[in-house]
Protein backbone atom coordinates (compact mmCIF):
# COMPACT_ATOMS: atom_id res chain seq x y z
CA UNK A 1 0.00 0.00 0.00
CA UNK A 2 2.79 2.40 0.85
CA UNK A 3 4.31 1.65 -2.47
CA UNK A 4 1.58 2.29 -4.41
CA UNK A 5 1.22 5.52 -2.33
CA UNK A 6 4.56 7.11 -3.33
CA UNK A 7 4.11 5.94 -6.82
CA UNK A 8 0.84 7.83 -6.75
CA UNK A 9 2.45 10.55 -5.43
CA UNK A 10 5.26 10.82 -8.03
CA UNK A 11 3.39 10.27 -11.01
CA UNK A 12 1.55 13.43 -9.19
CA UNK A 13 4.24 15.64 -9.58
CA UNK A 14 5.71 14.44 -12.34
CA UNK A 15 1.92 15.84 -14.10
CA UNK A 16 2.94 19.14 -11.87
CA UNK A 17 5.66 19.46 -12.67
CA UNK A 18 4.99 18.96 -16.49
CA UNK A 19 1.82 21.15 -16.53
CA UNK A 20 3.64 23.96 -15.09
CA UNK A 21 6.58 23.70 -17.34
CA UNK A 22 3.99 23.80 -20.54
CA UNK A 23 2.45 27.09 -18.93
CA UNK A 24 6.15 28.55 -18.88
CA UNK A 25 6.21 27.93 -22.08
CA UNK A 26 8.53 25.05 -21.53
CA UNK A 27 9.15 21.34 -21.51
CA UNK A 28 9.88 19.06 -18.87
CA UNK A 29 13.48 18.26 -18.54
CA UNK A 30 14.61 15.15 -19.28
CA UNK A 31 17.09 12.57 -18.16
CA UNK A 32 17.53 11.08 -20.73
CA UNK A 33 19.78 12.13 -23.56
CA UNK A 34 17.58 14.01 -26.01
CA UNK A 35 18.87 14.36 -30.00
CA UNK A 36 17.29 14.82 -33.42
CA UNK A 37 15.05 17.19 -34.97
CA UNK A 38 12.35 19.63 -32.55
CA UNK A 39 9.64 18.29 -31.19
CA UNK A 40 6.24 20.84 -31.79
CA UNK A 41 6.86 22.32 -28.12
CA UNK A 42 10.74 22.76 -28.95
CA UNK A 43 9.48 24.30 -32.19
CA UNK A 44 7.31 26.34 -31.25
CA UNK A 45 9.39 28.04 -28.58
CA UNK A 46 12.11 28.45 -31.05
CA UNK A 47 10.00 30.06 -33.78
CA UNK A 48 9.01 32.72 -31.13
CA UNK A 49 12.44 33.77 -30.33
CA UNK A 50 12.71 34.80 -34.39
CA UNK A 51 16.20 33.33 -34.04
CA UNK A 52 18.74 34.17 -36.66
CA UNK A 53 22.10 32.44 -37.14
CA UNK A 54 24.69 34.70 -38.12
CA UNK A 55 27.26 32.16 -39.84
CA UNK A 56 25.97 29.58 -42.31
CA UNK A 57 27.44 28.83 -45.78
CA UNK A 58 24.44 28.13 -48.22
CA UNK A 59 24.78 27.61 -51.73
CA UNK A 60 21.51 25.82 -52.83
CA UNK A 61 17.83 27.42 -52.17
CA UNK A 62 15.70 24.24 -51.86
CA UNK A 63 15.19 22.81 -49.66
CA UNK A 64 17.23 24.34 -47.25
CA UNK A 65 14.30 27.39 -47.56
CA UNK A 66 11.90 25.39 -46.54
CA UNK A 67 13.74 24.81 -43.58
CA UNK A 68 14.27 28.63 -43.14
CA UNK A 69 10.32 28.97 -43.00
CA UNK A 70 9.10 25.90 -41.30
CA UNK A 71 11.90 27.17 -38.17
CA UNK A 72 11.22 31.05 -39.00
CA UNK A 73 14.92 31.36 -38.68
CA UNK A 74 17.03 34.32 -40.59
CA UNK A 75 20.54 33.56 -41.57
CA UNK A 76 23.70 35.49 -42.70
CA UNK A 77 25.56 33.50 -46.03
CA UNK A 78 28.99 34.10 -45.81
CA UNK A 79 31.30 33.66 -48.64
CA UNK A 80 34.99 32.45 -48.22
CA UNK A 81 37.70 32.71 -50.49
CA UNK A 82 39.84 29.77 -50.62
CA UNK A 83 41.68 28.62 -52.99
CA UNK A 84 42.37 25.11 -51.57
CA UNK A 85 38.71 24.45 -51.98
CA UNK A 86 36.72 23.61 -55.24
CA UNK A 87 33.87 24.88 -53.66
CA UNK A 88 35.40 28.29 -52.64
CA UNK A 89 38.03 28.87 -55.24
CA UNK A 90 36.06 30.68 -57.67
CA UNK A 91 34.60 34.39 -55.67
CA UNK A 92 32.68 35.05 -58.68
CA UNK A 93 30.73 32.01 -58.53
CA UNK A 94 30.25 31.35 -55.28
CA UNK A 95 28.84 35.54 -54.70
CA UNK A 96 26.51 34.63 -57.84
CA UNK A 97 24.94 31.16 -55.89
CA UNK A 98 24.85 32.88 -52.31
CA UNK A 99 22.73 35.89 -53.78
CA UNK A 100 20.64 32.99 -55.51
CA UNK A 101 19.85 31.71 -52.24
CA UNK A 102 19.00 35.55 -50.75
CA UNK A 103 16.72 36.47 -53.68
CA UNK A 104 14.69 32.94 -53.22
CA UNK A 105 14.69 32.73 -49.61
CA UNK A 106 11.67 35.47 -49.19
CA UNK A 107 13.86 37.93 -46.64
CA UNK A 108 15.19 35.04 -44.54
CA UNK A 109 18.66 35.24 -45.67
CA UNK A 110 21.19 38.21 -46.16
CA UNK A 111 24.41 38.02 -47.92
CA UNK A 112 28.47 38.13 -46.32
CA UNK A 113 30.46 39.18 -48.98
CA UNK A 114 34.30 38.61 -48.83
CA UNK A 115 37.35 39.88 -50.68
CA UNK A 116 40.64 37.50 -52.84
CA UNK A 117 43.56 37.67 -50.04
CA UNK A 118 45.89 36.00 -52.47
CA UNK A 119 46.30 38.63 -54.66
CA UNK A 120 47.08 41.38 -51.68
CA UNK A 121 50.73 41.80 -53.80
CA UNK A 122 49.01 43.47 -56.92
CA UNK A 123 49.21 46.86 -57.90
CA UNK A 124 45.83 48.57 -56.75
CA UNK A 125 44.59 45.59 -54.72
CA UNK A 126 43.07 47.77 -52.14
CA UNK A 127 41.52 49.57 -54.65
CA UNK A 128 39.91 46.65 -56.99
CA UNK A 129 39.06 44.56 -53.51
CA UNK A 130 37.32 47.95 -52.41
CA UNK A 131 35.31 48.29 -55.65
CA UNK A 132 33.87 44.90 -55.57
CA UNK A 133 33.00 45.49 -52.06
CA UNK A 134 31.25 47.95 -52.93
CA UNK A 135 29.37 46.87 -55.72
CA UNK A 136 27.84 43.74 -53.40
CA UNK A 137 26.95 46.42 -50.57
CA UNK A 138 24.65 47.74 -53.56
CA UNK A 139 23.22 44.29 -54.10
CA UNK A 140 22.67 44.27 -50.50
CA UNK A 141 25.72 42.36 -49.11
CA UNK A 142 25.42 43.44 -45.00
CA UNK A 143 29.06 42.12 -43.98
CA UNK A 144 32.72 41.08 -45.31
CA UNK A 145 34.11 37.70 -44.48
CA UNK A 146 37.92 37.62 -43.42
CA UNK A 147 39.33 34.23 -43.45
CA UNK A 148 41.94 32.68 -41.67
CA UNK A 149 44.07 32.09 -44.57
CA UNK A 150 45.52 35.26 -43.62
CA UNK A 151 47.65 34.51 -41.11
CA UNK A 152 48.06 30.99 -41.52
CA UNK A 153 48.51 30.33 -45.02
CA UNK A 154 49.34 33.25 -47.10
CA UNK A 155 53.05 34.59 -47.54
CA UNK A 156 55.35 36.80 -49.00
CA UNK A 157 58.23 37.31 -50.62
CA UNK A 158 60.41 36.32 -48.26
CA UNK A 159 58.03 33.50 -46.61
CA UNK A 160 56.68 35.54 -43.49
CA UNK A 161 52.80 35.18 -43.39
CA UNK A 162 50.27 37.34 -44.47
CA UNK A 163 48.82 38.51 -41.27
CA UNK A 164 45.64 40.44 -40.62
CA UNK A 165 46.79 44.11 -39.67
CA UNK A 166 49.00 44.52 -42.41
CA UNK A 167 48.88 47.76 -44.28
CA UNK A 168 47.31 46.44 -47.24
CA UNK A 169 44.34 45.87 -45.46
CA UNK A 170 43.80 49.26 -44.21
CA UNK A 171 41.75 50.81 -46.79
CA UNK A 172 39.46 47.60 -47.27
CA UNK A 173 38.58 48.43 -43.21
CA UNK A 174 38.24 51.58 -43.76
CA UNK A 175 36.00 51.34 -46.77
CA UNK A 176 33.85 48.34 -44.66
CA UNK A 177 33.51 50.87 -41.74
CA UNK A 178 32.50 53.83 -43.59
CA UNK A 179 29.72 51.70 -45.37
CA UNK A 180 28.20 50.76 -41.62
CA UNK A 181 29.30 46.84 -42.51
CA UNK A 182 30.64 44.36 -39.83
CA UNK A 183 33.89 42.59 -40.50
CA UNK A 184 33.64 38.60 -39.52
CA UNK A 185 36.98 37.95 -38.47
CA UNK A 186 37.91 34.08 -38.90
CA UNK A 187 41.51 35.09 -37.59
CA UNK A 188 43.65 31.90 -36.23
CA UNK A 189 41.85 28.12 -34.96
CA UNK A 190 41.51 26.81 -32.06
CA UNK A 191 44.15 25.64 -29.33
CA UNK A 192 44.70 21.92 -31.46
CA UNK A 193 45.86 23.22 -34.68
CA UNK A 194 49.22 24.01 -32.63
CA UNK A 195 49.35 20.87 -30.68
CA UNK A 196 49.98 17.25 -31.01
CA UNK A 197 47.67 15.10 -32.35
CA UNK A 198 44.79 14.48 -29.41
CA UNK A 199 41.77 11.75 -30.47
CA UNK A 200 39.89 13.43 -27.60
CA UNK A 201 39.55 17.06 -28.89
CA UNK A 202 36.60 18.12 -30.67
CA UNK A 203 38.71 19.60 -33.80
CA UNK A 204 40.86 16.19 -34.32
CA UNK A 205 39.14 15.26 -37.26
CA UNK A 206 39.60 18.28 -38.43
CA UNK A 207 43.15 18.52 -39.18
CA UNK A 208 43.25 14.84 -39.65
CA UNK A 209 41.54 15.69 -43.19
CA UNK A 210 42.83 18.93 -43.33
CA UNK A 211 46.34 19.05 -42.89
CA UNK A 212 47.40 22.01 -45.05
CA UNK A 213 45.50 23.87 -42.12
CA UNK A 214 47.53 21.77 -39.08
CA UNK A 215 50.00 24.29 -38.32
CA UNK A 216 51.69 21.53 -35.53
CA UNK A 217 54.98 20.69 -36.48
CA UNK A 218 55.74 22.97 -39.45
CA UNK A 219 58.65 25.06 -38.73
CA UNK A 220 58.14 29.04 -39.37
CA UNK A 221 54.68 29.34 -38.91
CA UNK A 222 53.21 32.23 -36.70
CA UNK A 223 52.06 30.94 -33.08
CA UNK A 224 48.11 31.49 -32.39
CA UNK A 225 49.01 34.09 -30.04
CA UNK A 226 50.69 36.36 -32.67
CA UNK A 227 47.88 36.19 -35.26
CA UNK A 228 45.26 37.24 -32.30
CA UNK A 229 47.53 40.18 -31.57
CA UNK A 230 47.63 41.55 -35.14
CA UNK A 231 43.47 41.03 -34.81
CA UNK A 232 43.87 43.16 -31.84
CA UNK A 233 45.96 45.50 -33.32
CA UNK A 234 42.83 46.03 -36.04
CA UNK A 235 40.46 46.48 -33.68
CA UNK A 236 42.46 49.05 -31.88
CA UNK A 237 43.08 50.82 -34.94
CA UNK A 238 39.78 50.40 -36.48
CA UNK A 239 37.15 51.51 -33.17
CA UNK A 240 34.58 52.26 -35.50
CA UNK A 241 34.98 49.24 -37.08
CA UNK A 242 32.34 46.85 -36.25
CA UNK A 243 34.08 42.62 -35.19
CA UNK A 244 32.57 39.59 -35.20
CA UNK A 245 34.84 37.00 -34.06
CA UNK A 246 34.07 33.96 -36.05
CA UNK A 247 34.52 30.83 -33.58
CA UNK A 248 34.58 32.54 -30.42
CA UNK A 249 36.87 34.46 -31.55
CA UNK A 250 39.30 30.98 -31.66
CA UNK A 251 39.68 31.73 -27.98
CA UNK A 252 37.01 28.94 -27.26
CA UNK A 253 39.27 27.07 -24.40
CA UNK A 254 39.71 30.32 -22.36
CA UNK A 255 36.53 32.33 -22.13
CA UNK A 256 38.60 34.53 -19.22
CA UNK A 257 40.89 35.77 -21.95
CA UNK A 258 37.67 35.92 -24.35
CA UNK A 259 36.30 37.98 -21.72
CA UNK A 260 39.46 40.95 -21.21
CA UNK A 261 38.92 40.97 -25.18
CA UNK A 262 35.58 41.92 -24.85
CA UNK A 263 36.10 44.06 -21.91
CA UNK A 264 38.98 46.03 -23.29
CA UNK A 265 37.20 46.23 -27.23
CA UNK A 266 33.69 47.49 -27.42
CA UNK A 267 33.31 47.54 -31.18
CA UNK A 268 34.19 43.48 -31.05
CA UNK A 269 31.59 40.49 -30.27
CA UNK A 270 31.87 37.07 -31.16
CA UNK A 271 29.84 34.37 -32.82
CA UNK A 272 29.24 30.72 -31.13
CA UNK A 273 29.21 28.45 -34.86
CA UNK A 274 30.61 25.41 -34.07
CA UNK A 275 32.14 25.89 -30.83
CA UNK A 276 29.20 24.34 -29.04
CA UNK A 277 31.75 21.42 -27.93
CA UNK A 278 34.33 23.81 -26.22
CA UNK A 279 31.41 24.85 -23.88
CA UNK A 280 29.76 21.27 -23.29
CA UNK A 281 32.96 20.14 -22.19
CA UNK A 282 34.00 23.69 -19.34
CA UNK A 283 31.88 23.39 -16.10
CA UNK A 284 28.25 24.51 -16.68
CA UNK A 285 28.39 27.28 -14.16
CA UNK A 286 31.77 28.58 -15.42
CA UNK A 287 30.02 28.63 -19.16
CA UNK A 288 26.52 30.43 -17.49
CA UNK A 289 28.51 32.83 -15.58
CA UNK A 290 30.33 34.16 -19.08
CA UNK A 291 27.31 33.98 -21.18
CA UNK A 292 25.45 36.19 -18.18
CA UNK A 293 28.40 38.78 -17.91
CA UNK A 294 28.54 39.04 -21.82
CA UNK A 295 25.23 38.41 -23.06
CA UNK A 296 25.39 41.60 -25.34
CA UNK A 297 28.51 40.73 -26.64
CA UNK A 298 27.59 36.75 -27.69
CA UNK A 299 25.81 36.11 -31.32
CA UNK A 300 24.45 32.59 -32.16
CA UNK A 301 25.88 30.68 -35.07
CA UNK A 302 26.39 27.30 -36.05
CA UNK A 303 28.92 27.29 -39.20
CA UNK A 304 26.37 25.05 -41.61
CA UNK A 305 27.03 24.21 -45.03
CA UNK A 306 24.75 23.23 -47.75
CA UNK A 307 25.33 22.40 -51.16
CA UNK A 308 22.61 20.39 -51.96
CA UNK A 309 22.43 17.06 -51.55
CA UNK A 310 20.43 14.13 -50.35
CA UNK A 311 17.02 15.19 -48.34
CA UNK A 312 18.04 13.53 -45.12
CA UNK A 313 20.99 16.08 -44.60
CA UNK A 314 17.96 18.66 -44.13
CA UNK A 315 16.30 16.73 -41.07
CA UNK A 316 20.45 15.94 -40.14
CA UNK A 317 20.49 20.35 -40.14
CA UNK A 318 17.39 20.96 -38.00
CA UNK A 319 18.44 18.45 -35.52
CA UNK A 320 22.37 21.35 -35.45
CA UNK A 321 19.44 24.04 -34.64
CA UNK A 322 17.62 20.76 -32.35
CA UNK A 323 20.14 20.30 -30.30
CA UNK A 324 22.23 23.73 -30.08
CA UNK A 325 17.95 24.89 -28.64
CA UNK A 326 18.37 22.37 -25.72
CA UNK A 327 21.44 23.45 -24.57
CA UNK A 328 20.81 26.73 -24.26
CA UNK A 329 17.18 26.56 -23.63
CA UNK A 330 16.21 24.53 -21.52
CA UNK A 331 17.88 21.41 -18.73
CA UNK A 332 17.40 18.79 -20.66
CA UNK A 333 20.20 16.48 -20.79
CA UNK A 334 22.19 15.58 -24.43
CA UNK A 335 25.58 14.05 -25.28
CA UNK A 336 28.69 14.87 -26.70
CA UNK A 337 31.21 11.93 -26.95
CA UNK A 338 29.54 9.74 -24.62
CA UNK A 339 29.69 12.79 -22.02
CA UNK A 340 26.23 13.50 -20.54
CA UNK A 341 25.97 17.22 -20.50
CA UNK A 342 22.66 18.96 -18.74
CA UNK A 343 21.56 22.17 -20.42
CA UNK A 344 22.02 25.61 -19.26
CA UNK A 345 18.34 26.50 -19.34
CA UNK A 346 19.25 29.95 -19.51
CA UNK A 347 16.62 33.02 -19.03
CA UNK A 348 14.52 34.17 -21.74
CA UNK A 349 16.11 37.67 -21.74
CA UNK A 350 19.52 36.31 -22.16
CA UNK A 351 18.44 33.52 -24.94
CA UNK A 352 16.54 36.64 -26.98
CA UNK A 353 19.95 38.43 -27.18
CA UNK A 354 22.17 35.60 -28.22
CA UNK A 355 19.56 34.57 -31.11
CA UNK A 356 18.06 37.75 -32.11
CA UNK A 357 18.80 41.07 -30.57
CA UNK A 358 22.70 41.04 -30.29
CA UNK A 359 22.45 40.19 -34.49
CA UNK A 360 20.19 42.82 -35.77
CA UNK A 361 22.28 44.82 -33.47
CA UNK A 362 25.67 43.61 -34.52
CA UNK A 363 25.17 43.24 -38.40
CA UNK A 364 22.55 45.99 -39.44
CA UNK A 365 19.86 45.00 -41.57
CA UNK A 366 20.47 41.33 -41.54
CA UNK A 367 16.32 41.32 -41.30
CA UNK A 368 14.91 42.91 -44.10
CA UNK A 369 17.90 45.30 -44.88
CA UNK A 370 19.67 42.71 -46.97
CA UNK A 371 17.65 43.01 -50.36
CA UNK A 372 19.69 45.05 -53.31
CA UNK A 373 19.55 49.46 -52.98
Amino acid sequence: MRETRKRLIALITAGVLSSAAAIMGQEPATTHAVSGPFTNAELQRFRAIAPIDTHAHVFVAEPFVSLLEKLNLHILDILVVDDMSPIHRDLNKERDEAINVVHASHGYAALCTSFDPYSWNQPDYARNAIRGLNNDFARGAIAVKLWKNVGMEIKDATGHYLMPDNPVFEPIYRDIASHNKTLVAHVADPDSGWQPPNPASPDYEYYRDHPSTYMYGKKGVPSKQEILAARDHVLEQHPKLRVVGAHLGSMESDLAALGRRLDRYPNFAVDLAARMPYLEMQPRETVVAFLTKYQDRLIYGTDIDFYGGPADKIGWLESVYANDWRYFATSDTIEYKGKAVKGLNLPGQILRKIYHENAVKWFPGIIGGGEAQ
